[in-house]
């Protein structure tokens, strides 16, 4: 499987290969992504499945949990130290439209914008040894709570924007924001069960909302 030259180093950059994938593809699948970005980006890996779940995508049934096992796959690859994302072959051969793309990208445009202006090369030793097996235990977390939030609307979203947050942070490798992300994860766990526990019985709604 051949590598990139230039592996993806900002939100943006990210969801430029991605929009130009769906550009020459009637459908895009996660072998395409593999390779267009190169078998060592866990980064983009754990950003991406967060950031298409927060769009309409991620309002089909079953989906973010889908996600959020795709994410702690390569999160626990990350945790054990492996060097290059792997992924098995009917992983690889799931694919989405390229129209659904393209109007996921579109949504994320300003959300990425504003991230990648608030990211930096800061504290670059947050982003490397012990502190990635940190982070990618927080992500491993916060995948956990995804699959009883999936019951109530958009609850799941609070903790794949965090995972979110935390695939940038190692993207662009920046500690101070691997520092907020962590903050950010804290607080999205504790909000999420507080979704989860004070929700109505049939999951209907939040009484809080």
């Amino acid at each position: 499987m051949a590598l990139v030259q230039h592996e993806p180093t900002s939100m943006g950059e990210v969801l430029g290969e991605l929009d130009e994938l769906a550009s020459t593809h009637d459908e895009v699948c996660v072998a395409d992504v593999l390779d267009d970005f190169g078998e060592r980006s866990f980064g983009p890996f754990i950003m991406l499945p967060a950031l298409l779940e927060i769009t309409p995508i991620g309002g089909i049934p079953g989906l973010p949990t889908a996600l959020a096992l795709f994410i702690a796959l390569i999160a626990i690859q990350l945790l054990v130290g492996r060097d290059h994302v792997w992924m098995p072959r009917f992983v690889q051969q799931r694919s989405v439209g390229s129209k659904k793309l393209h109007k996921s990208v579109r949504k994320l445009r300003g959300l990425a914008n504003f991230l990648d202006h608030h990211s930096e090369g800061r504290l670059e030793s947050l982003t490397q040894g012990a502190a990635i097996r940190l982070v990618a235990a927080a992500v491993i977390l916060l995948c956990c709570t995804v699959p009883p939030l999936e019951f109530l609307p958009f609850a799941s979203s609070v903790p794949m924007l965090a995972i979110a947050v935390l695939g940038l942070a190692l993207t662009v490798r920046d500690g101070a924001l691997v520092l907020g992300a962590l903050l950010f994860t804290a607080l999205a766990t504790a909000l999420g069960l507080a979704m989860y526990f004070n929700s109505s019985g049939d999951g209907a709604g939040l009484p809080f909302l």
